[in-house]
């Protein structure tokens, strides 16, 4: 695989062709969403031990942010393979939707002054 930029369409295709050729086939819908669930911990363990209080224990090593965050990309678009859902529309469509609602809110939220 290349370490070219590809858009979310090329990554659902590449990721389809690796689940059918190296994956054998998609766990189920419910499995994935567990998966999903699972990885999104492993990404919060980095996060919170890499800028928040706490440290990784030595049996942990290193892990890296970057492979954490791939790993929810990759089981969020097994999902999205899985249940028909374009990313690329659903990503379009989505910021579409924050930006009409949240035009004016984030600017006039004091907190964020």
């Amino acid at each position: 695989m290349s370490t070219e930029s590809i858009s979310i369409a090329d990554a659902q295709s590449q990721v389809d062709q690796w689940i059918k050729s190296i994956g054998v086939r998609y766990f189920s819908e419910l499995t994935n969403l567990a998966q999903l669930v699972e990885e999104v911990g492993e990404l919060a363990r980095v996060i919170s031990r890499t800028y928040g209080e706490q440290s990784f224990k030595d049996s942990e090593g290193n892990p890296e942010l970057a492979d954490e965050m791939a790993d929810v990309l990759f089981v969020l678009i097994c999902l999205a393979n899985q249940t028909g859902v374009d990313l690329t529309d659903a990503f379009q469509k989505n910021l579409v939707k924050k930006t009409v609602r949240d035009k004016d809110r984030h600017h006039n939220n004091p907190k964020l002054k």
